[in-house]
């Protein structure tokens, strides 16, 4: 077995680091002087594809869990990377980046958080890939494939992956029957999350996680490796905060809540729909909320009657999403009576 390429440290962290820094600044310079965003969600997507190949050719041993690792993010990227790429094409432009386009510092911002989330949410495939867990001369280990640990993460990759897939095209499909304005969509997965993707892309890298743990768990890896596989589990718990508290759930919830409200309670001009035009909207959003689940796909026989505080709780529908109607309507009124007078 030939052996794997020691590149400025043993855990690749560095080289993959440079790698993706290299990468997203290139796409911020083309985004950045055609003044457009078509590569944006692309490059970040496709970052992902490049780690994972760039590891298991430069570790040189090809195992077969080091393979189905790498290959399942490639799988996990591409999709992802192509379906981002087809929608903003679609679309025409990606409204997220309207106010910080132009600006320089702000625009840099967003690629700069693409790379921390690009190398953070990498690191489990990266460190399987490594010398320090594959290169037995380092103290490397590669326990029989198809261990409990490899079977789990497999399984668990699979279901977050098809739930993401599905989801995401179902919601292509409603859209393009022009679906009625004043309701959300509940169609397939939709009726049992309000958020379906989130939830299988969590999955997806728990599965990960655990897939490329085995050689720690079933091998025999000095002490540091052993803590650099564990220490990876920061992927999936960056990939759960980061959808629960900041670039997922929160960008969607009152954001859509309000627009459904402004549908009912706007000003009588047309704008975002009236209360003439939509005067149910609003009552017909509050119903859905009660009945679909926020993130964890439950049928809505079994949602609805669930307690409150289970729901607020136990099923993440935190507080802080809820659109209060005295507060967020009043302020959503004024800025709707607001915009329409300039």
């Amino acid at each position: 077995m030939p052996s794997p390429a020691h590149v400025l440290d043993k855990y690749y962290l560095a080289i993959t680091l440079l790698v993706t820094i290299g990468y997203q600044l290139l796409g911020f310079a083309i985004a950045w002087t055609f003044q457009f965003d078509k590569i944006t969600d692309f490059t970040g997507g496709s970052n992902f594809f490049l780690l994972a190949l760039l590891t298991l050719l430069m570790g040189n041993t090809f195992y077969a869990r080091n393979i189905v690792a790498s290959v399942l993010v490639m799988v996990w990227a591409t999709r992802l990377a192509c379906f981002l790429l087809y929608r903003v094409l679609k679309m025409g432009s990606d409204t997220r980046f309207d106010e910080i386009r132009s600006h320089f510092f702000k625009f840099l911002g967003f690629w700069i958080g693409q790379i921390v989330w690009v190398w953070i949410v990498s690191l489990p495939v990266t460190i399987l890939n490594s010398p320090a867990v594959s290169d037995p001369s380092l103290g490397g280990s590669n326990p029989t494939f198809g261990t409990s640990r490899d079977i789990a993460g497999i399984v668990l990759w699979a279901v977050g992956w098809l739930i993401e897939s599905v989801a995401d095209l179902q919601k292509s499909q409603y859209k393009a029957r022009n679906p009625p304005k004043d309701r959300p969509i509940t169609a397939g997965i939709w009726a049992w999350s309000r958020h379906p993707p989130y939830f299988g892309e969590m999955l997806c890298w728990w599965g990960i996680w655990i897939l490329c743990l085995s050689p720690t768990t079933n091998g025999s890896l000095f002490s540091s490796a052993r803590a650099a596989q564990y220490g990876t589990v920061v992927s999936p718990v960056f990939t759960v905060l980061l959808l629960m508290f900041a670039s997922g759930i929160p960008t969607a919830e009152k954001p859509t809540a309000r627009k459904y409200y402004l549908m009912s309670h706007g000003s009588s001009n047309g704008t975002n729909g009236s209360s003439s035009t939509y005067p149910d909207a609003w009552q017909k959003y509050k119903a859905y909320l009660a009945s679909t689940s926020i993130l964890i796909p439950i049928p809505p026989v079994l949602y609805r009657p669930l307690p409150r505080w289970i729901k607020q709780t136990i099923l993440l529908d935190f507080p802080f999403y809820q659109f209060d109607e005295r507060k967020d309507g009043r302020e959503a009124v004024r800025g709707e009576d607001g915009a329409a007078d300039l």
